[in-house]
């Protein structure tokens, strides 16, 4: 679609969590975002992206590079010699944070020209969406603890859970805790995640073992680039770190069974939808995950989230407090608000 873009405002913000977020790699107690906003002199369309630090993404670097692409988003730019669509975006950019709040952006704008909600754009009809929660990197105890009181606040004894492993202290110490989770939460569905943090030997020497916890899917156990062991070995695996985009895809170790979608890898959504039409056309289950942020970001993965096998999308659970018309969580389910604050005409 083409629009008159007039004006282009960058800013970021930190919102705080309710407690530490952490993983293989790291903690954190902020969640760290670039907005935009893309005005056509009438309406304004937003976007939201996290700058991935696993691969050198900065707010500083991410809010750069929004700036270089400025003058052509804003028609002050000899390149192009028409109004600049989200197709001209997809060769302009390369995949990543950026991308994905420009592209958003020009997604929830084209909604309020045209008067068409993305859910009807995409045939979609929204409905509350289960979606996983997350047990973040800790003690054996206190992961198990924190399992059981999902359980304890849900309905469905099948709630999906997703683990957080590839601890400093080993892989040892990671069965430790798979353990106490199982034996805390017998019915739970899981989902492991170990962030690139085994080595391929600490997996072919432990593959009953890690059968023995019913594990739904274990998500980039190893280095993405180290992993080639994993279509040699009969489990369940989902790739994340190993896959960004579509043309990643082509060449996705037949070893893993899924593929975990993320808005600020492909780079927004539109090469996320690419990139799900093509993971069914090889056979493959899709998770769509997110990185902790606010609904804003939450929003487009949401409706990319009800044509897909998982979802992962509690980031905004992690705020103190989110964004008014945010996503609404009860019962680890992902409601629509009555007005949403993104994608609406």
């Amino acid at each position: 679609m083409t629009q008159t873009i007039r004006k282009i405002k960058i800013r970021a913000e930190s919102h705080r969590l309710v407690k530490p977020f952490t993983i293989s790699r790291g903690q954190k107690n902020t969640a760290d975002v670039v907005v935009v906003e893309i005005n056509d002199g009438v309406r304004t369309g937003q976007g939201e992206c996290v700058p991935y630090a696993r691969y050198g993404e900065t707010l500083e670097s991410v809010t750069a590079e929004i700036e270089t692409i400025k003058p052509m988003l804003e028609g002050r730019s000899n390149k192009l010699k028409h109004p600049f669509t989200r197709d001209d975006l997809q060769t302009a950019m390369h995949p990543g944070a950026a991308r994905n709040a420009i592209d958003c952006a020009l997604w929830d704008l084209e909604g309020q020209q045209s008067g068409l909600t993305v859910p009807h754009r995409l045939g979609l009809q929204p409905r509350p969406l289960p979606s996983a929660v997350t047990v973040t990197l800790d003690t054996p105890a206190k992961m198990a603890q924190a399992a059981k009181q999902l359980m304890h606040n849900t309905s469905k004894k099948n709630q999906l859970v997703k683990v957080k492993l590839g601890g400093a202290d080993g892989f040892a110490a990671d069965i430790g805790r798979l353990s106490a989770i199982r034996d805390a939460v017998p019915e739970a569905t899981l989902i492991i995640d170990v962030n690139e943090g085994w080595k391929p030997l600490d997996i072919i020497s432990h593959v009953d073992a890690l059968k023995s916890f019913n594990i739904d899917l274990i998500e980039q156990p190893l280095p993405a680039d180290n992993d080639e062991i994993l279509k040699d070995i009969n489990l369940p695996f989902c790739a994340d770190e190993s896959v960004h985009d579509s043309n990643d895809l082509v060449h996705l170790n037949p070893g893993y069974d899924c593929v975990n979608i993320k808005l600020d890898k492909t780079g927004g959504l539109t090469e996320a939808l690419k990139m799900l039409h093509l993971a069914r056309e090889k056979n493959l289950k899709v998770m769509v995950g997110c990185m902790v942020a606010s609904s804003l970001s939450m929003m487009p993965a949401y409706f990319l989230g009800l044509q897909a096998d998982y979802v992962d999308l509690d980031g905004p659970i992690w705020l103190e407090k989110d964004r008014v018309n945010g996503l609404q969580y009860s019962h680890e389910e992902i409601v629509l608000p009555a007005r949403p604050l993104w994608g609406w005409d």
